[in-house]
């Protein structure tokens, strides 16, 4: 399914998990995507966004419950200021800034990701997840879901790197970005991900330490999620 007003709206996984999707954010959507996206059952909307963007595009889903799980956009902020300060940023920059967002994700993300898992452990209710281009807060909490729920390296990375065919790039850089910087903070790269799993190893030990202590996902909670999500 491909969605005109909600581009990178898609199930999670190659080998989809069940009732779930994730998007970039559902604001923009028409009448008709909203119907397709109804006809599917979804009840739930579990948004990382943060504040100022959750206000400048709320959900345009009828019959949802939202629930916020905000995680601040800073990387948009530090290039706005870089870029107001003068600086001349290069693609090899933005991709710096972006792995150090990734690793940024499990030193004061991890809460939200905690809670993410404790509304899909609650209800295997029709669900989409999402942030704003539906790319990177939103990209690895699917990872997460998909080790947890047994994926291989392999699979996680097709997933993750999908968003690379669906996500349109702007005409302009409303930041003042080059259109190979602009380029760069549109797309998604195996390095972003990767920063984001070096800091769960250099924080926790181990991936499996990481669901455990940092998400809370033992061996009943992972159980449950297969359960209910993978497909039957």
């Amino acid at each position: 399914m491909r969605l005109p007003s909600s581009a990178n709206f898609r199930p999670v996984g190659t080998i989809p998990l069940r009732n779930l999707w994730r998007s970039d954010h559902l604001g923009a959507l028409d009448a008709h995507d909203a119907a397709q996206i109804q006809a599917l059952g979804i009840r739930r909307v579990l948004d990382f966004r943060g504040v100022e963007e959750r206000t400048a595009a709320a959900c345009a889903l009828p019959g949802v419950t939202v629930h916020s799980l905000p995680i601040e956009p800073t990387i948009v902020q530090k290039l706005a200021d870089l870029v107001a300060a003068g600086s001349t940023i290069s693609g090899t920059d933005v991709s710096t800034y972006m792995q150090d967002t990734y690793r940024g994700f499990v030193r004061t993300g991890t809460p939200r990701f905690a809670e993410f898992f404790g509304h899909l452990l609650a209800s295997d209710e029709p669900t989409v997840f999402h942030c704003t281009a539906g790319k990177d807060r939103t990209g690895f909490a699917a990872a997460l879901l998909l080790k947890a729920t047994g994926a291989s390296d392999d699979e996680v990375m097709q997933d993750y790197l999908l968003t690379n065919d669906r996500v349109q790039l702007p005409s302009a850089s409303r930041l003042g970005l080059s259109p190979e910087a602009t380029e760069v903070l549109w797309r998604v790269q195996p390095e972003f991900l990767h920063a984001a799993f070096t800091e769960v190893h250099s924080s926790y030990g181990s991936l499996e330490n990481y669901l455990r202590e940092g998400l809370g996902l033992r061996d009943a909670e992972r159980e449950r999620l297969n359960l209910l999500y993978r497909t039957r």
